[in-house]
């Protein structure tokens, strides 16, 4: 009788052991060496690519091209109208046609592609693959930007942004090292997809490889993934949307998970999406789930004197 209590005490103990270790395995991750340094850096890099020269820092016009011809230029007649004094009145045509859209320039007006002047250039042509083909006169960079199956526009930038120049940063929270936070990675099947909205109120089915399941507090919460150009990369909202971040939500990119499973969210480096802070954007929106019920006090806060949607 003696030996089988003593069984049962000790299941019950190697029980609680293991329940333990189960609860504490998620929550703050250790720290690498020179975190704090590649904090910064990933902060300069952010600056840089939102101040190139198509960055969204310099994003001053997002224009829907109609079936057929489109005159553009900066006088008053034209359909695509570019900003008083950048361009001749009258610059030339973008004929949409067979999913192609192909660029006619008028002799007042010198465009450039590569460096080269152009007159009659094929700016995109159903799946042209990865090729972006930017074109420019003066301050001014445009390409052809295509949504759904039969919507194009044109995305123009202007080198000449003083406000881009002089850019920063956006305002963020303290470097928080609990916020560096140890995740597992749980996969959905294969062909997953998750529906999404962006601000026009258009409606996608992306996909999703599976969900990231976190703590805080010791509470569990969880943040469906969608795939990234480097990683997994998260839509997500929090209870700071409601006065100090972004009323929408923020971004996030996540090293793939290990061969066990897991990664690291590392909350200090959430961002804000474009649309925070330039309306000519159409950002996808976090899904429901995606909508946490804490405050992530980590990361970019709310842009100030940024002009967003």
């Amino acid at each position: 009788m003696r030996t089988a209590t003593i069984h049962w005490l000790t299941l019950f103990l190697l029980l609680g052991i293991w329940a333990g270790c189960e609860s504490t395995e998620l929550g703050p991750a250790p720290l690498p060496e020179g975190y704090e340094a590649s904090v910064e850096e990933w902060k300069k890099y952010r600056v840089g690519v939102l101040t190139d020269s198509t960055g969204w820092l310099r994003l001053v016009d997002l224009i829907w091209l109609d079936e057929g011809v489109n005159t553009f230029g900066s006088g008053e007649s034209v359909d695509i109208r570019f900003p008083e004094g950048t361009i001749s009145d009258f610059a030339g045509r973008f004929i949409l046609a067979d999913s192609t859209v192909r660029m006619e320039v008028d002799e007042s007006a010198e465009i450039t592609w590569k460096g080269d002047s152009v007159s009659n250039l094929t700016l995109i042509e159903g799946d042209h693959g990865d090729e972006r083909i930017e074109v420019q006169h003066d301050p001014l960079i445009w390409f052809i930007d295509k949504r759904d199956d039969d919507q194009y526009g044109v995305r123009l930038f202007s080198l000449d942004t003083p406000k881009a120049d002089a850019f920063e940063g956006f305002p963020a929270y303290p470097l928080d090292p609990a916020w560096h936070m140890r995740a597992r990675f749980i996969p959905y099947p294969e062909g997953s997809t998750i529906r999404v909205v962006n601000v026009l109120g258009n409606e996608i089915d992306r996909p999703t490889p599976g969900r990231l399941e976190f703590t805080i507090d010791g509470n569990l919460y969880t943040l469906d993934a969608f795939e990234g150009s480097s990683g997994l990369f998260l839509m997500m909202a929090d209870e700071t949307n409601r006065t100090e971040t972004y009323q929408a939500g923020r971004y996030l990119m996540v090293d793939p998970p290990d061969e066990d499973g897991y990664t690291v969210i590392d909350f200090n480096r959430a961002y804000n999406m474009p649309c925070s802070f330039n309306r000519f954007t159409t950002c996808q929106l976090p899904p429901p789930q995606n909508r946490l019920d804490v405050a992530i006090t980590a990361g970019e806060q709310r842009p100030v004197d940024w002009d967003g949607i």
